[in-house]
């Protein structure tokens, strides 16, 4: 029976040289977070599907991987982390002193369809801040972002953070064209669609909703605003929409990021849940998709039946960043390294490598030993492979003065060295 050798379609493999990359990354996930102060958690895999059953035809409905499980319960992979962060918060209740500063790295799933930096698993770096009302939140959000992206080797000039709010929106679709409250969320994951949907389609789900399909031509309007100056005039100087991205933008003067920000009321993001502030970083290149987002959901507690609390918080994706740095030349050189390769010049003295080994790995070194039978040059080609410092070799004759023969395998220099003096 012949078997496919390749992953499932849309997913990975982490062979060792896959595995170094991954590590290198996620490193940088992890210490930019503890650079913040943030804590590290995690939650399963498998989540009940009514998690992510929201009413609002989001794509993420359409795109989880589902089943049944054996004893008739409905589940699936998560397709993202921020509803596992809620049901945590909401688990735990009174007890959990606020504010929140979390962050997870979790294997996340969809099935969509694929383009370069999408696949249908992928890792996201999430930071969450559950419990600060204002836009300082968001503010250090985007600074962790920043920094994270400036440890990676990228500028300003590679990466711009798009940044907006969905009561821009909410301002112009209800309180001047007059669309019911209630179908608002509805229309901003309509909104999120405009450039992937045709126009035709976009207005006939409008009609779905009982919305005027000239809509569309406001809606057109509203997004194409690009500075606080247009923004202001639509709204006014005292709007909260206005006033709030006013304070983020001076906040990140503050940061030092501001030339890292635009404003771009285009930006909407899909998902039902965010209420106020919404952001994306964006390859200034043009030929990624968005390299991350988020913003803010002070009302997601509520729908899964607890009691509300202000929190922001965002995705950053593993695909997107390694292409970019791929196309930046800003992917690191990792090669595997162990401190030493431990190896018997005979059988008969396999033993003693043992006890060479054993020793070195007490001591905190990182040792291979070779197991089989092989020649000095074989060894010495796979100490080279494995990235080893020094090559031991157990000899005969230095063995039994209680020595060992060491090459320094940058510098090539070649020694024997007492076993006690090896570490």
């Amino acid at each position: 029976m012949s078997i496919d050798l390749n992953p499932v379609r849309g997913t990975r493999d982490f062979p060792p040289e896959q595995m170094r990359l991954r590590t290198w990354l996620f490193g940088h996930f992890r210490a930019t977070a503890a650079q913040f102060g943030f804590e590290e958690y995690d939650a399963p895999v498998l989540e009940s599907e009514a998690l992510y059953i929201r009413k609002a035809g989001e794509e993420i409905t359409g795109q989880l991987y589902g089943f049944e499980d054996k004893g008739g319960r409905r589940v699936a992979l998560r397709p993202e982390m921020t509803p596992s962060l809620a049901r945590i918060i909401l688990q735990k209740g009174g007890g959990l002193a606020l504010p929140v500063r979390w962050y997870s790295i979790p294997q996340c799933w969809r099935y969509e369809r694929m383009t370069r930096g999408r696949k249908r698993e992928h890792f996201q770096w999430n930071m969450d801040i559950v419990g600060v009302p204002g836009v300082g939140a968001e503010a250090e959000l985007l600074g962790a972002i920043t920094t994270f992206l400036g440890r990676l080797g990228l500028t300003s000039a590679d990466v711009g953070i798009k940044v907006s709010s969905r009561k821009v929106l909410q301002a112009v679709l209800t309180e001047t064209l007059g669309v019911p409250a209630d179908k608002f969320t509805a229309v901003c994951v309509l909104v999120d669609k405009l450039e992937k949907l045709p126009r035709e389609a976009i207005e006939t789900e409008l009609a779905e909703l009982g919305l005027q399909g000239s809509l569309v031509d406001s809606i057109i309007e509203t997004l194409s605003l690009r500075s606080l100056v247009d923004l202001a005039a639509l709204l006014s100087d005292e709007h909260e929409a206005v006033t709030e991205l006013r304070e983020l933008f001076a906040l990140a003067e503050a940061y030092g990021y501001a030339d890292w920000l635009v404003f771009d009321a285009s930006v909407v993001r899909g998902l039902a849940y965010y209420t106020g502030t919404v952001f994306e970083a964006f390859d200034r290149g043009a030929t990624l998709r968005a390299i991350c987002g988020g913003g803010r959901y002070d009302r997601l507690l509520s729908t899964f039946g607890g009691a509300d609390a202000p929190a922001c918080g965002f995705g950053f994706g593993d695909v997107v960043i390694l292409e970019l740095l791929k196309d930046k030349g800003l992917l690191p050189t990792l090669s595997s390294a162990v401190d030493d390769v431990v190896f018997a010049w005979s059988e008969d003295l396999r033993p003693a490598a043992i006890q060479v080994a054993t020793r070195l790995r007490a001591a905190g070194r990182s040792v291979d030993l070779i197991l089989e039978r092989k020649k000095p040059k074989w060894a010495f080609k796979h100490a080279d492979r494995a990235g080893a410092h020094r090559m031991i070799m157990v000899a005969p004759t230095e063995w039994e003065a209680g020595m060992v023969s060491v090459k320094d395998l940058a510098t090539g220099e070649q020694s024997n060295v007492a076993v006690e003096e090896l570490t």
